[in-house]
């Protein structure tokens, strides 16, 4: 403290003087001081440790190029699984769901054999009867795959041909199915749907030639040409 401080403060009250003494020493320790406080340091954005907390204009050039890595990377994932789902979600509709599903074909043939009469003396009581794709080592009969094919030919026929098994109380059988679709046809149409029990006649329950309706009926050949 000096001189020119010290004279007027001689001048006070002795009971002032050490209030006056506090004031002005706390505001002298005071001066120059900061009350900032330090940032801590934050640890490098990578493509492989970036959640997106830092804004992007805190980020230096190598931050900016991982990140946008990074999304790029998602964005591709994202684009993949859309056509992942989009794949499995149009074969299971036209496998399964579609009407015209080979599925849909099998269901409906198995409820014919199990509906009629003829198949039903052959291979016992209808509720007992089980239908089944080609034998393999899986003991479940329903996980066996169904035999099927679809075949165009010159006339630009669809031709789905399917075989399954079928097994009753009193029987084994096999199902032969043959079905068409024209192209100016939207479904497929049966030529013959058939049940075959081995010493047994076969027995159809579907067959485009006795059916003068069927517009699956093979057409006439005369001199070699087919006609309607």
């Amino acid at each position: 403290m000096n001189s020119l401080t010290r004279a007027p403060m001689l001048s006070l009250p002795s009971a002032i003087r050490p209030l006056l003494a506090m004031r002005m020493y706390a505001t002298q320790t005071g001066l120059g001081t900061s009350t900032a406080t330090p940032q801590p340091r934050r640890r490098a954005v990578t493509a492989f440790n970036d959640d997106g907390r830092v804004p992007w204009g805190n980020l230096s050039p190598m931050e900016k190029a991982a990140r946008t890595t990074q999304q790029s990377f998602n964005f591709g994932l994202i684009i993949v699984g859309a056509i992942l789902t989009g794949g499995v979600t149009y074969v299971m509709y036209t496998e399964v769901f579609s009407p015209d599903s080979k599925v849909n074909h099998f269901n409906r043939a198995v409820k014919q054999v199990k509906e009629d009469a003829r198949c039903t003396a052959l291979l016992g009581n209808s509720k007992k009867i089980t239908a089944y794709g080609e034998p393999t080592w899986n003991k479940w009969a329903r996980a066996r795959p169904i035999a099927s094919r679809i075949e165009t030919d010159r006339r630009g026929v669809e031709h789905l041909i399917m075989h399954f098994n079928v097994e009753g109380p009193l029987n084994k059988g096999v199902v032969n199915l043959h079905m068409q679709k024209k192209p100016s046809e939207s479904e497929f149409v049966y030529k013959f749907l058939a049940l075959d029990v081995p010493g047994e006649q076969r027995i159809y329950l579907e067959n485009a030639e006795t059916d003068p309706e069927s517009s699956a009926k093979s057409k006439t050949k005369l001199f070699g040409i087919s006609w309607r």
